[in-house]
């Protein structure tokens, strides 16, 4: 196909240009590395990247069995396009020497140069450069994950490839820089987002709504047809993996081995178990029998609207937290089925209506504490 020998021109291309640069020296090093906090980012990077294959199997085991592999795989091929563009020019746009607080000059850290083994003042200042980088990017890469199982079977594997790339370049850069870089305008403006709640489920659970009504329904939505799950056990592998990698996420993003990430871990157990809780009572008052794949849903939930404030409440708010998401999330489900929006895996109830109301509980709750946020980045 031209557009598959196109892309390969272009890779083969940018391997060229990869080899020949220079690799540059670190610019501005901070001070002197801390032992345990890179070697528990080490540890929380991987536990994020754990997340985007238990992404594939919660979406992969939903979806109708004829579709399992290609949805799985739209989450795994993420893993790759990301990743390249992250280094090319990503990281720059989204940490780079700021433009006026929207985005990062992608000359700053372009193809990685100054990325290096040191601590740096202000992204970095107790773990190296890169390892910063590698944390980010692993949230970079879930996000367009997440918004595939919203038009799931029903796009084309290569446009999707060309979503993943335009989605990075001109939405989560952006809004990552808004939101993390020292010198974003909504950072300055005082928005709190301790672990990516507006860079990463908001965004994610928009763009899923604009891509099911761009891409319209489908024919088995259209004619009312059910369409039974393919494959629960993968649901539950799916979410016990994204369980155990929101660890990481979250309690990673303190930047450091200290009590904010001891917090953080603490609040995304506990509200990941009220939000599953919450739901299956929820279903079971409606006088429906309480299912796995809704305990599933609803401890994803509470994952999603503790993000943002993992590091800020206290482990009583995040019980509040987590099971007023799963309400709102659950009734914004209910409504969904009964409209014409073919959302094919509730991406916009459950990640953008999570992601609504998990906004107030940083600005609103009295046990808020009166912290910045550790992480810089």
């Amino acid at each position: 196909m031209p557009s598959a020998r196109l892309g390969l021109v272009v890779l083969l291309l940018l391997s060229i240009v990869a080899a020949a640069i220079p690799t540059w020296q670190q610019a501005n090093v901070g001070g002197p590395i801390n032992g345990s906090d890179t070697a528990w980012m080490l540890a929380a990077t991987t536990l994020v990247l754990l997340m985007t294959p238990g992404l594939s199997f919660f979406y992969g085991g939903m979806v109708q069995r004829k579709n399992v592999i290609s949805t799985m795989l739209q989450s795994f091929v993420c893993m790759s396009v990301v990743s390249l563009l992250w280094v090319v020019v990503g990281f720059s746009l989204a940490f780079g020497d700021s433009i006026g607080g929207y985005v990062g000059d992608p000359r700053t850290f372009f193809m990685f140069s100054g990325v290096g083994g040191q601590t740096e003042p202000l992204l970095a200042p107790t773990i190296p450069l890169a390892l910063f980088a590698l944390f980010q990017l692993k949230f970079a890469i879930i996000t367009p994950a997440l918004v595939s199982g919203s038009f799931a079977e029903r796009v084309r594997f290569s446009s999707y490839l060309l979503f993943i790339a335009l989605f990075t370049i001109f939405i989560y850069c952006p809004l990552a820089h808004w939101t993390w870089h020292p010198q974003g305008f909504l950072r300055n403006w005082g928005v709190l987002d301790f672990a990516g709640g507006t860079v990463v489920h908001m965004s994610s659970g928009l763009a899923a709504l604009a891509g099911a009504i761009f891409l319209g329904r489908r024919k088995d939505h259209v004619r009312g047809a059910a369409a039974e799950p393919a494959n629960i056990p993968f649901v539950m592998l799916g979410t016990g993996m994204l369980w155990f990698g929101w660890f990481g996420f979250n309690a990673g993003s303190a930047l450091a081995a200290n009590d904010i990430a001891t917090l953080a871990f603490l609040n995304t157990n506990t509200a990941s178990a009220a939000a599953l809780l919450s739901w299956i009572l929820l279903e079971r008052a409606r006088g429906q029998k309480a299912s796995a794949l809704g305990a599933c849903i609803g401890a994803v939930v509470g994952l999603v609207a503790i993000t943002p404030a993992a590091g800020f409440v206290s482990f009583g708010s995040s019980i509040c937290i987590g099971a007023f998401a799963s309400v709102v999330s659950n009734i914004a489900v209910h409504f969904k089925s009964r409209s014409s929006l073919d959302d094919t895996l509730d991406v916009f109830p459950c990640h953008g209506m999570g992601g609504f109301s998990e906004c107030w509980p940083p600005a609103c709750s009295p046990t808020r504490r009166s912290i910045q946020p550790a992480r810089t980045g």
